[in-house]
C-alpha cells in the first residue's frame, strides 16, 4: 500500500491445514492471528485446541498496547518503580526495567466536580484538580521521561476510553520484524479500567485487566486465557426514533445480566448492524463489564473504516485497515459468512424503548414510564431507617420531606440532587451529546429552568465534544440550564461528583432522605456516586437534561410535565425531545475531522502547570517518606528467592460474611473518604485536614491509606454484625463491633490469616487491583465465594490470595458463620490442578465442624505457576533475577520470528 508491503500472518492461510479456523468468530481469529506470530506460542497443540474450540485450552495473549489510567496506573507505575529499587538492590540496572510494549497512561480519573453551574467551574476545578494531585502528577510527569515505551496524556485532555476511540486506537497497527520488513497485525490491547471494552466497537479487540496483570503485559509476558466461550448476538431491525444508543446499551446488559455472560466474549452480527453507527457500537461495547462479558467485539465493516476517516485518521491507515481486514477475513458485509458461535441470541433493535437503569446496578433496566412506580417500590428498602409522611400533594406514603436552609422550599424522598452529563459511555458519541443540546435549546426556548436543588455539570470526556458543541451553538443554552463545563475527564461516575450544597446536603441529612442522581455513565454501584445519594439512574444525555428539569424521580415523563413555560402551559417531554434529522443536520454542520486533527495534535502536551511540576530525572524514583500519596510498596520486601510448593490452609477467620453482587466499590471504595474512617484517621494523625483528604481512588499510591480503604464503604452489609451498614464485623459473635481494618489488625496481631466469605458474582464491578491489593496486606488468604467476576479473580491471583468457589449446591448459608470460627482448607498439599477440588471445614467454638466441597479457581497451570509464586510482582522479580529453575527470562513479544501463512 503507498508503496509499502506489509507482512502478515494469514489465519486464511492457516486454515487450509486446520479447517476450524475458518469457523471462528472475528474476535478469536484475532486471538488466532496472535498465536501465529509469535513462534514461542503458535504450538500444534495450541493452534489445534482454537480451531476445535476447546475451552479448557490455555491461550496465550500478547496485546500490541496497554492503556492505562491515572487512578490504576499510578499503583501500577509505583510497583514498577519499586521493582527497579529491587533490581537495582539485587545488584542490576533499574534502568533495563521498562515497558515492552507502547503504553499510554491518560490522567483522567482526578477531577472533581467541586464547583458546577457557573462559568468559572472548569477553571476553579482545574486548579483544585493540580493542588490536591500535585504529587501524583510529578510521578506520573517523572515516569514519562523515565520509562521507555511509555506516553503519559496530561490532565484536561479527556477520558482515557474516548481518547483511545478517536485517536490512540488505529485499527490495525504496524511494525517491523527483526530483518527490518514491515508487518501488520490487528490493534489489540489490555486496559486498567474494566471500560476498556469501549474500543470493541471500532473492531480493536480489548479488554479490562487488573493492574497486576497490566505490568505482566507491560514486561512483556503473555496474558493466558482459558479459550472463551463466544455469545453472538444477532441484530436485526432498526432502533426507532427517540430510541437512543443508550436505551440500547442499557436493554442488552438487562438481558445478558439474566442471560449470564461472565467470562464470555460477545460478539455481534446480523442485518441490524448496518443501522449501527461506530458511535453507538462503542456505547454497547463500553457497557460489557456491567454483564460481566470480557470484551463485546464489533467487526471491521464500511462504517468502521468511514469513522477512522471521520476521526481524522490519515488515509493510508485508513486505507490499511480495510484492506488488512478483508485479507484476513475479519472484514464483515452481508455477504460475509456467519461464524460459528457456542451460543446464539437474536435482538431486534425495533423493539427497544426509552429506558434507565436504576436504582442500584446497570442491568436494572427500567421503561421511561417505570422509573417513578420503581422509585416507589424500592424506597423502603434503598433506606431501611426513612419513614413515610405526606407527599406534596398530602397523600400518604411518598415518603419525608425536609426544609432547605435560606430558602422556603422543601426537598423530598425521589428528587434528583445530581444531574450529570459526564462518562465515556455517553459523551463519546456525538448524536447523544447533540440531542442533549437541542433539547436543552428547546427547554429554554420554551422559558424552562433546572430544580434549585439540582446540581448540574458537563465533563465530557473529550475536547472534541466542547469543540462542536460550541459551533452548533448549544453550549449556551446548555449553560442556561446550569450545565457549563466542569472540565474534561472522569467525573460522577467515578464518586468524584464533588460536594452538594450545605443547603441540600443539610435537608438529605435531617430529613434522612432518600435522594437520586441521574447521570449519563455507565456505574450506579450503592455508594459510589455520593454519600448523600441513595437512588441513582444511569439515562441517555438528554434524559439527563429532562430530570434536571423536572427535579424528581417520581415524576412519570412519559405522561407528566417537566414543567410550566412561560405561556403558563405545561410542557412534556416530547414537546422538547429533537426529531433525528434535526440531529443529523446539527451534526453536519458542526463536526468535522479537522476538529479531532486539531485537538489531538497537541494531545500529549501539557499546560503551564503541568510544564511547573518537579519530577526529577533520575532513574529511580525519589520516594519521600513522609509523602501521604506516593509510597513504595512492601509486595517485594523479605521475598523468598524462589517459589513455595502450596499447603492447605488451615485456623483461618471470617473478616466478613456478605452477599450477593458485592461490587469492588464495596471492597475498595473510590470516592470521598470520610473524616471518622480508618483511612481518615490515619490522614488526620499524618497532619491531613478533612479538605485535603481527596479521594480513596487518588491514594492508592500509598498502600497504608489503601489497606485501610479496604472495605471502607459506607453501603457495606457485614452478615457477621446484621443490620449494621458500613465498615463494621466482630471478632467473636458476642464481641464489639468494631470496623474491619481494626479487626483485620487483631487477628494478624495473634497470627491468624483470615477468609472472606460472599455470595454469587463477587467482585462485579471496576477492574482496581486494590480489590486484591488492600485483602492482601490486612492478611486475607482467601476469598469463598458462590461465583467471582473475571477481573476481581485474577487480581486476587495476582496478589496471592487463594479464590475459591462453593461446590455441589453449597453456599455460604450452610456455614452458619457469626464470628471467630476456625475454617480450614484442606486438599491443596497434594499438588494443584487446575479447578483442583478441596474441602472447606468450619470449627466453631462449640466444637462442631461443617464440612462443604469447594473449587480452586486457580483455572490453567499459569494460574498455579502464579500462586505458587505469591502473586504476579515477585513471580516477574524472580523472572528478572534469574531464581526460577529451567525457565527463560521473559522477553519483548517478537514480530516475524514464524512465518506461518506470510502473505504479501
Amino acid at each position: 500500500m503507498d508503496g509499502i508491503s506489509y507482512a502478515t500472518f494469514s489465519v486464511t492461510a492457516a486454515s487450509a491445514d486446520l479447517p476450524g479456523l475458518a469457523a471462528l468468530p472475528h474476535s478469536l481469529r484475532v486471538l488466532a492471528e496472535n498465536l501465529l506470530r509469535h513462534a514461542d506460542d503458535a504450538t500444534p497443540a495450541r493452534l489445534r485446541a482454537l480451531a476445535d474450540r476447546d475451552h479448557d485450552a490455555e491461550i496465550p495473549f500478547r496485546p500490541a498496547r496497554v492503556l492505562l489510567q491515572d487512578l490504576l496506573g499510578v499503583p501500577a507505575l509505583v510497583d514498577l518503580a519499586a521493582l527497579r529499587d529491587a533490581v537495582a538492590k539485587a545488584g542490576g540496572d533499574p534502568a533495563t526495567v521498562n515497558p515492552r510494549i507502547p503504553v499510554d497512561l491518560v490522567i483522567d480519573h482526578s477531577l472533581c466536580v467541586d464547583v458546577a453551574g457557573s462559568p468559572d467551574a472548569m477553571a476553579r476545578n482545574v486548579a483544585l484538580e493540580f493542588e490536591r494531585n500535585a504529587e501524583r502528577f510529578a510521578f506520573l510527569r517523572w515516569c514519562h521521561h523515565a520509562f521507555a515505551n511509555l506516553r503519559v496524556v496530561p490532565p484536561g485532555k479527556g477520558i482515557l476510553h474516548q481518547i483511545n476511540l478517536e485517536f490512540l486506537a488505529q485499527g490495525v497497527w504496524t511494525g517491523t520484524d527483526p530483518a527490518g520488513t514491515p508487518v501488520a497485525y490487528p490493534d489489540t490491547l489490555v486496559g486498567t479500567d474494566s471500560h476498556t471494552t469501549m474500543v470493541n466497537g471500532l473492531g480493536v479487540l480489548g479488554w479490562g485487566v487488573g493492574g497486576i496483570e497490566a505490568e505482566a503485559a507491560m514486561l512483556g509476558g503473555p496474558l493466558v486465557l482459558a479459550l472463551p466461550p463466544v455469545l453472538g448476538i444477532r441484530l436485526t431491525g432498526r432502533a426507532r426514533p427517540g430510541v437512543t444508543a443508550t436505551d440500547v446499551a442499557l436493554t442488552i446488559t438487562e438481558r445478558l445480566r439474566r442471560h449470564g455472560a461472565v467470562g464470555r466474549f460477545v460478539e455481534f452480527h446480523g442485518p441490524g448492524l448496518d443501522a449501527l453507527p461506530v458511535a453507538d457500537r462503542a456505547t454497547v461495547a463500553n457497557m460489557a463489564p456491567e454483564y460481566g462479558a470480557t470484551c463485546v467485539y464489533f467487526p471491521i465493516d464500511r462504517a468502521v473504516v468511514d469513522y477512522l476517516a471521520f476521526t481524522g485518521r490519515d488515509a493510508h491507515r485508513v486505507a490499511l485497515v480495510e484492506a488488512y481486514a478483508r485479507a484476513q477475513g475479519l472484514w464483515r458485509d452481508a455477504s460475509s459468512p456467519t461464524p460459528v458461535f457456542d451460543e446464539e441470541l437474536e435482538l431486534d433493535l425495533s423493539e427497544i424503548g426509552t429506558s434507565l437503569a436504576g436504582p442500584l446496578r446497570p442491568e436494572q433496566r427500567l421503561p421511561l414510564s417505570g422509573v417513578a412506580a420503581s422509585f416507589a417500590r424500592d424506597r423502603a428498602s434503598l433506606n431501611p431507617s426513612s419513614r413515610p409522611s405526606p407527599n406534596r400533594d398530602g397523600a400518604d406514603g411518598a415518603g419525608p420531606r425536609a426544609a432547605v436552609a435560606g430558602g422556603s422550599r422543601t426537598l423530598g424522598d425521589g428528587d434528583v440532587v445530581l444531574a450529570a452529563l459526564t462518562s465515556c459511555t455517553n459523551t463519546s458519541n456525538p448524536a447523544l451529546m447533540i440531542a442533549a443540546g437541542l433539547l436543552a435549546r428547546n427547554a429554554v426556548t420554551r422559558g424552562l429552568a433546572t430544580r434549585p436543588w439540582v446540581k448540574t455539570s458537563l465533563a465530557p470526556g473529550s475536547r472534541v465534544v466542547g469543540d462542536y458543541l460550541a459551533r452548533a451553538g448549544l453550549q449556551e443554552p446548555l449553560d442556561a440550564l446550569g450545565f457549563q463545563l466542569v472540565g474534561f475527564g472522569c467525573t460522577s461516575c467515578n464518586g468524584m461528583s464533588g460536594p452538594l450544597s450545605e443547603a441540600v446536603s443539610g435537608a438529605i441529612t435531617q430529613g434522612d432522605l432518600t435522594v437520586a442522581a441521574v447521570m449519563s455513565s455507565n456505574r450506579n454501584f450503592e455508594g459510589r456516586i455520593h454519600p448523600l445519594v441513595r437512588a441513582a439512574y444511569l439515562a441517555s444525555p438528554p434524559l439527563v437534561v429532562a430530570y434536571a428539569l423536572a427535579g424528581s424521580v417520581t415524576v412519570d415523563l412519559s405522561t407528566e410535565p417537566l414543567g410550566t413555560g412561560r405561556d403558563g402551559r405545561p410542557v412534556f417531554l416530547g414537546d422538547l425531545w429533537p426529531s433525528p434529522h434535526e440531529i443529523e443536520a446539527a451534526m453536519a454542520a458542526a463536526i468535522t475531522p479537522g476538529l479531532f486533527r486539531d485537538r489531538y495534535a497537541s494531545v500529549f502536551d501539557g499546560d503551564d502547570a503541568w510544564t511547573r511540576l518537579d519530577a526529577g530525572d533520575g532513574t529511580t524514583w525519589a520516594w519521600n517518606p513522609d509523602s501521604t500519596y506516593l509510597r513504595r510498596p512492601p509486595y517485594l520486601d523479605d521475598l523468598p528467592s524462589g517459589p513455595a510448593e502450596p499447603t492447605d490452609l488451615a485456623g483461618l477467620r471470617p473478616l466478613v460474611v456478605l452477599g450477593d453482587s458485592v461490587t469492588t466499590d464495596h471492597i475498595s471504595p473510590s470516592g470521598a473518604i470520610l473524616a471518622d474512617s480508618p483511612a481518615g484517621r490515619f490522614l488526620i494523625d499524618q497532619g491531613v485536614g478533612p479538605a485535603d483528604f481527596n479521594s480513596y481512588g487518588t491514594r492508592r499510591g500509598n498502600h497504608l491509606v489503601g489497606m485501610r480503604a479496604t472495605f471502607a464503604s459506607p453501603r457495606l452489609r457485614n452478615e457477621l454484625v446484621p443490620g449494621a451498614e458500613g465498615s463494621w464485623t466482630r471478632l467473636d459473635p458476642d464481641g464489639p463491633v468494631m470496623t474491619v481494618f481494626d479487626a483485620a489488625a487483631a487477628w494478624r496481631e495473634r497470627g491468624q490469616g483470615m477468609i472472606v466469605v460472599a455470595g454469587r458474582d463477587y467482585g462485579c464491578g471496576s477492574s482496581r487491583d486494590w480489590a486484591a491489593k488492600g485483602l492482601s496486606l490486612l492478611g486475607v488468604k482467601a476469598v469463598l465465594a458462590e461465583s467471582f467476576e473475571r477481573i476481581h479473580r485474577s487480581n486476587l491471583l495476582g496478589m496471592g490470595v487463594l479464590p475459591l468457589e462453593f461446590a455441589g449446591g453449597a453456599s455460604r448459608r450452610d456455614l452458619r458463620l457469626r464470628g471467630g470460627e476456625a475454617i480450614d482448607i484442606v486438599g491443596l498439599s497434594a499438588g494443584l490442578t487446575p479447578h483442583q477440588p478441596a474441602t472447606l471445614a468450619v470449627r466453631a467454638a462449640d466444637g462442631g465442624t461443617v464440612t462443604v466441597p469447594v473449587t480452586c479457581r486457580l483455572d490453567t497451570q499459569a494460574d498455579i505457576d502464579c500462586y505458587r509464586h505469591g502473586g504476579l510482582l515477585p513471580r516477574v522479580f524472580r523472572d528478572r533475577r534469574g531464581a526460577i529453575p529451567g525457565e527463560s527470562r521473559q522477553g519483548e513479544s517478537r514480530q516475524g520470528e514464524s512465518r506461518q501463512g506470510e502473505s504479501r
